[in-house]
């Protein structure tokens, strides 16, 4: 009698687990899914979502087929609007939106809100490392020279990663750094150091700069300044860690609020909304994905690291961050505002 009774709860779990994946894969089978990336070509958020466009579609139920498209604006926060409110919520279109969009609505800048807990978050690659970096012709060569001397920086906008940090790094630690905002993406801010238009950039995956100007590195045309994140990275023993220069305790409570978003640093999301199967569906693709060896051999071939995040993981670091209390939500955001605004 026990036999047969496990033998029917088997079966039947089995069954509903056929008719949960049929439908997904029927819905998938033949369609396009667009994968939106909020970024210009070229820099890694790019090249991170290319490739997961070129392996994740044999994952996806039905095995869609997987188009990129950049659609770039405000450090990702125009795609994330598009996402939020006008992007079809039935699983065919989700993006590659900045790290910045999980907290924006927080601590954020940005004219336009959204509710980031409400994103179907499908996961990230990796965490990452930001750092500061200089041109070689520039003034500025050190983080003493960055707090006691002036000099521009690029950004593209409120919101921004590269506007942030270079906000919060004038706020809290008296950085003269002036903001040039209303580039487009990180690679016209990278020519724009190049010819000398500004000094530097802050925000920067170090990640991106090995993978993306590692003949920058070669040739030592660029000083690396500063490292933005909670911990730094292994390779960088001697670039100062902004964590390392926060002289109060309030203060380190404040960066810790600002870069936690750095354990999601490269996330892919859907609007919020979708059915439950197609959501469940486009998250364990990623997961597949993150395990693909060819999509790891294609990885570690472009120097772009593997360490994942889930969907469901992403989930409850945001929901844990957004439990911080008002005060200290507040004072972050202060600090990543511009003066005077």
């Amino acid at each position: 009698m026990a036999a047969r009774l496990a033998l029917g709860i088997l079966t039947l779990l089995i069954g509903t687990s056929v008719g949960t994946a049929e439908p997904v894969a029927d819905f998938y089978r033949g369609k396009t899914v667009q994968l939106l990336i909020g970024y210009t070509a070229g820099g890694n958020y790019d090249l991170s979502a290319r490739l997961l466009a070129r392996h994740i579609g044999r994952h996806i139920p039905g095995n869609p087929t997987v188009v990129p498209q950049n659609m770039a604006g405000a450090g990702s926060l125009r795609l994330a609007n598009l996402l939020y409110e006008v992007a079809p919520k039935d699983g065919t279109t989700f993006g590659m939106v900045g790290r910045n969009v999980s907290m924006e609505p927080l601590i954020g800048t940005y004219a336009r809100t959204f509710d980031s807990r409400r994103f179907t978050w499908i996961g990230s690659v990796s965490h990452e490392t930001s750092v500061c970096v200089s041109w070689r012709t520039s003034k500025i060569k050190s983080w003493n020279d960055m707090v006691s001397m002036p000099f521009t920086v690029g950004g593209q906008g409120p919101g921004s990663d590269d506007d942030n940090f270079t906000n919060m790094l004038r706020n809290l630690f008296g950085a003269k750094a002036r903001l040039v905002a209303g580039y487009p993406g990180g690679n016209e801010i990278n020519l724009a150091m190049e010819r000398g238009e500004i000094d530097a950039r802050c925000g920067w995956s170090w990640g991106a700069v090995k993978t993306t100007r590692s003949d920058w590195l070669a040739r030592k045309e660029i000083n690396l300044l500063l490292q933005i994140a909670l911990q730094g990275a292994g390779d960088l023993p001697n670039v100062p860690l902004v964590m390392d220069l926060a002289k109060t305790e309030r203060d380190k409570q404040i960066l810790r609020l600002i870069l936690s978003r750095q354990e999601m640093a490269w996330p892919f999301t859907a609007p919020p909304g979708l059915p439950a199967d197609r959501a469940a569906a486009l998250r364990a693709a990623f997961d597949a994905t993150m395990r693909d060896g060819e999509y790891r051999a294609e990885a570690k071939k472009r120097g772009l690291e593997v360490n994942p995040m889930s969907g469901a993981a992403i989930d409850k670091l945001i929901a844990g961050l957004y439990e911080t209390p008002a005060e200290l939500v507040a004072a972050a955001k202060a600090a990543m505002t511009e003066a005077g605004k």
